[in-house]
């Protein structure tokens, strides 16, 4: 069945990129428009300055394998697709679409916790989907085999095989931790596993993600549903003073002339001072950083997120 306005598609690519309009794209962005969508080779042509700056107004927003959005309108080989997970909407090619095919609701939900995978056509056979990314949900749809896993695949398609060691233990329908500090402590573990990953504007995959979808992955990787956008992000939970931060709450500091920049609470270094985890588009990448004495008058905001989703 063809795509058409006012009905649900999925998110057919590993990581399918929103743009703000089908002319958005330059003949530099071609990678990220494929099936499969080469975003790891297209972050890595870009210079610093396009992923931090040349996106802006641009790219919205990405949205990973498997993501229901909705059709608004199809025009000239593009849809323009509202992602309720993320409260936006943007233009995407049709083919990185599919139409949801009966089934594709069956399985147990997992998250992908390895920081990228391939599906394969069969165990440790050729690869079907490349490029699948951390925070990824894959539907576990049978038993493993030698160590890997049939996953079930948007739209008409046979099941794909992932390696087991790749999709986190517990299901995604398992309820999150109610302990404060132990999923501060995970929240902190997951982000270490993206430092140095480059920032790039509306990025939310392990090939490129900016500073809102850092705390989003991370926090989805949890269970726990976080606003994208800073917006709502700085609203989001409880207002804590900074003396009270825990690992895992959020800072927001002023940074490449943002004065909202999300970071992550991780720990106190050596020297008393704070470190935050965040991806810097001053840096151009996800970095680990003690925050200096003058840096400490420029926090616009301390947050607590939920740990319950």
């Amino acid at each position: 069945m063809p795509i058409a306005p006012g009905q649900p598609a999925l998110i057919a690519v590993a990581v399918a990129t929103l743009w703000a309009q089908p002319s958005a794209p330059g003949p530099e962005d071609r990678l990220a428009l494929g099936v499969p969508s080469a975003i790891r080779e297209w972050v890595a042509r870009l210079t610093n300055d396009i992923r931090a700056n040349g996106l802006k107004g641009r790219v919205r927003t990405q949205c990973l394998l498997g993501t229901r959005v909705d059709v608004r309108q199809v025009a000239d080989g593009w849809a323009e697709v509202a992602c309720p997970q993320q409260d936006t909407s943007g233009w995407v090619p049709l083919d990185q679409l599919v139409y949801p095919a009966e089934g594709d609701t069956e399985g147990v939900e997992h998250f992908v916790s390895a920081t990228a995978t391939a599906v394969r056509d069969e165990p440790g056979g050729d690869v079907a989907i490349p490029g699948v990314t951390l925070g990824t949900r894959l539907r576990v749809v049978g038993a493993a085999y030698r160590g890997w896993v049939p996953v079930g695949l948007p739209g008409p398609r046979q099941p794909g095989w992932v390696p087991q060691r790749d999709l986190a233990n517990e299901p995604v329908t398992a309820a999150p931790s109610t302990a404060l500090i132990a999923a501060g402590l995970d929240a902190v573990k997951l982000a270490q596993q993206l430092l140095e990953i480059p920032y790039l504007h509306g990025g939310v995959s392990a090939y490129g993600i900016d500073a809102p979808g850092l705390v989003w992955i991370v926090y989805r990787q949890l269970g726990i549903d976080v606003p994208r956008f800073n917006d709502a992000l700085i609203e989001s939970g409880e207002a804590v003073q900074f003396e009270d931060l825990h690992p895992g709450d959020l800072v927001f500091i002023e940074h490449g002339g943002d004065p909202r920049t999300p970071a992550i609470m991780a720990e106190r270094s050596q020297t008393d001072l704070p470190e935050v985890i965040f991806s810097s588009s001053v840096y151009g990448k996800v970095v680990v950083e003690s925050l200096k004495d003058s840096e400490l008058a420029g926090i616009t905001a301390c947050r607590r997120l939920p740990v319950q989703a």
